[in-house]
């Protein structure tokens, strides 16, 4: 087997071309963020098989998502230094192995130590997939490509539930693990032989200080915030000890983070690209999405099961309408993007998101199921519309030998927005629960609460159109020489 350095002129590479590779990066993303959601479901399982309390068998979920917080800042780094194509199957054979000693497990603290070893291997594969598939993409075809492997990271969360839910009521809970080893063996025997060696970037030096700063405050501020909310609802409390310690140590850690990077000449995140306005408001919208996507994921499904009792397997079911249109408007959503630029698809999207918060905001005892799934379509397609785009317009507003290094500046992000959402609509419930409890009967207090916390969602929505509005095409930013390039792969011959 020979390597062969080809650079790539615009307009050589074809969608069909890079189907196969995006085969490998799609299953390896839809493996691991399935297996994030599936979990949940699992809690109440884990406490009764190994007779823990919740709080120890939370730390399944938590450990998990500290993991990655704490990994995503690396991948960008890693990539660049070791190749993009080794790290990936590299965090896809760990996160499989990962997936079998979970399912071996026969303590609760065993578990949360290899969901730890999951979380090392899944935190680096959606910054560094998204990175590669923007790089694999032909020229003015990269919003159609972003929007066909943003269907896992819309259609997995919601069909986590599902599967969670079915497996854990009608077979075992450790096939939520067995079946990722099957689906990870496929990802690494596809990638292996069909992922091309991406031309490495320079790395003239390690980031110490950064390699030890951004791991710390981010898995520090996401610790602190979870804490404060909670996974699930029942947190601490922002003024907790253990919400406390996060919250300092992870921002005493973030503002040393920040002051070595801007000094570095090869930092580990670039966090330079702030510096254009193009990629500032698109990030901001980033993350506007991503509060409405996981803040209903979270309250969704909280909903369903304490206010309206169904089961987990039931409230995965009414949830797959969401997850359906997200999966169907997303590829929608990238073409459009080729074609119309960001502001248009997003504006659009963002009105959908806020409608279907809103007309939740109304739910009530009598609302039927048609009712609420109505609002939870326009959600997803509202989602699926936003998402990709904005993706793909904040990796095209940074220089194109950065792209890795953005996907893990933005994941990173987005894990503490994410627990940030989490965490304040966990409070927001509770605080409206004692408030109405005061003044309503029993029956229509979590109704009430839950309106609250939607209507909410859709003023976040409305400002997110507004800042939709300035958006503008990014210019076409230079490699590191200085011009404009087609990506230059070093593809594999001989397989």
């Amino acid at each position: 087997m020979s390597a062969v350095k080809v650079n790539t002129p615009p307009g050589e590479l074809s969608i069909r071309g890079i189907m196969l590779p995006l085969l490998a990066i799609i299953v390896g993303m839809f493996m691991v963020i399935l297996d994030g959601t599936a979990m949940n479901v699992a809690l109440n399982q884990f406490m009764e098989d190994f007779g823990s309390s919740f709080s120890l068998v939370q730390w399944t979920v938590t450990g998990y998502a500290l993991a990655q917080a704490a990994v995503i800042p690396l991948a960008g780094w890693l990539s660049d230094r070791f190749g993009a194509k080794r790290i990936f199957l590299m965090s896809i054979v760990l996160f499989t192995l990962g997936s079998a000693l979970c399912a071996l497990a026969g303590t609760v603290e065993q578990l949360i130590a290899f969901r730890i070893i999951q979380g090392l291997g899944g935190g680096m594969v959606a910054p560094i997939a998204m990175a590669f598939t923007y790089r694999l993409s032909p020229p003015g075809k990269q919003g159609a490509v972003m929007g066909m492997i943003g269907i896992p990271m819309l259609l997995a969360p919601a069909l986590g539930p599902v599967v969670g839910g079915w497996l854990v009521e009608y077979v075992t809970w450790h096939w939520i693990f067995l079946i990722n080893l099957p689906i990870g063996v496929v990802a690494v025997i596809v990638g292996l032989r069909t992922l091309p060696n991406l031309e490495r970037q320079t790395v003239p030096m390690l980031d110490t200080l950064g390699m030890i700063f951004a791991p710390l405050a981010f898995a520090a501020l996401a610790y602190g915030i979870s804490s404060a909310g909670g996974e699930h609802g029942g947190g601490n409390g922002w003024t907790a000890p253990e919400t406390l310690i996060g919250l300092i140590v992870g921002g005493i850690s973030l503002i040393i983070f920040i002051t070595v990077e801007l000094r570095r000449t090869s930092p580990l995140l670039e966090l330079r690209v702030f510096r254009s306005s193009d990629f500032t408001r698109g990030i901001i919208l980033q993350w506007i999405v991503q509060i409405a996507l996981f803040g209903t994921l979270f309250l969704f499904p909280v909903f369903l099961i304490q206010a309206k009792g169904y089961s987990a397997f039931e409230t995965g079911l009414i949830l797959l309408p969401q997850a359906l249109a997200a999966g169907l408007f997303m590829p929608i959503g990238g073409k459009l993007f080729d074609k119309l630029g960001a502001r248009p698809v997003v504006l659009f999207g963002l009105l959908l998101i806020s409608t279907g918060a809103f007309l939740l905001s109304g739910i009530s005892a009598s609302t039927t199921i048609a009712e609420i799934m109505i609002p939870l379509v326009l959600l997803g397609a509202g989602m699926g519309f936003s998402m990709m785009p904005l993706n793909t317009h904040i990796i095209q507003s940074a220089p194109r030998h950065l792209v890795g290094r953005v996907t893990s500046l933005t994941a990173a992000a987005q894990q503490v927005i994410s627990s940030f959402a989490i965490a304040g609509l966990s409070t927001l419930l509770a605080d409206r629960n004692q408030s109405y409890a005061l003044t309503h009967p029993a029956s229509d207090v979590a109704y009430l609460s839950f309106g609250d916390a939607f209507f909410l969602l859709a003023c976040i929505g409305v400002f997110g159109v507004l800042v939709a509005l300035v958006l503008r095409r990014p210019k076409q930013q230079p490699n590191e020489e200085g011009e404009s390039k087609g990506p230059e792969v070093t593809m594999m011959m001989g397989h």
